[in-house]
């Protein structure tokens, strides 16, 4: 399994270095809720709401024999998503040997450079849909 960030049709792709240990898929839905008169409460099945999806990991900055990427530094791979993020560009993520292939957009991402040089990070991101 690999994951991939891309913006632009592939222009730029971020292969992440480290698979997380695991990551969230959140697929809400917008079901309603109403008080009636005679039945108390119905619930009417809404529509599919947007996902997303979170993971937590690392950014390396020495070389690993587990690595999956080797091509940028530790804070290459954070000013790249910085960069897409301050650039308001849809991202394309494909998680490999899942059906995992959507647009999105960072909701959240935060890091801890550690005193070992390692920078962990938490990641959120949500599908946008492209009109």
């Amino acid at each position: 399994m690999d994951i991939y960030l891309s913006v632009n049709n592939r222009e730029q792709i971020l292969k992440l270095p480290v698979l997380p240990a695991e990551f969230t898929v959140s697929k809400p839905h917008a079901n309603e809720v109403f008080e009636t008169v005679t039945q108390g409460q119905l619930k009417l099945i809404g529509r599919p709401s947007l996902k997303s999806i979170s993971w937590s990991s690392f950014f390396p900055v020495r070389d690993y024999p587990f690595l999956r990427d080797r091509s940028d530094t530790a804070f290459g791979y954070l000013y790249t998503i910085d960069t897409w993020m301050l650039q308001k560009l849809p991202i394309r993520l494909i998680i490999t040997q899942t059906p995992i292939n959507m647009a999105c957009c960072v909701d959240d991402f935060s890091y801890t450079i550690k005193k070992d040089g390692d920078m962990n990070y938490s990641i959120t991101l949500s599908e946008v849909k492209l009109i």
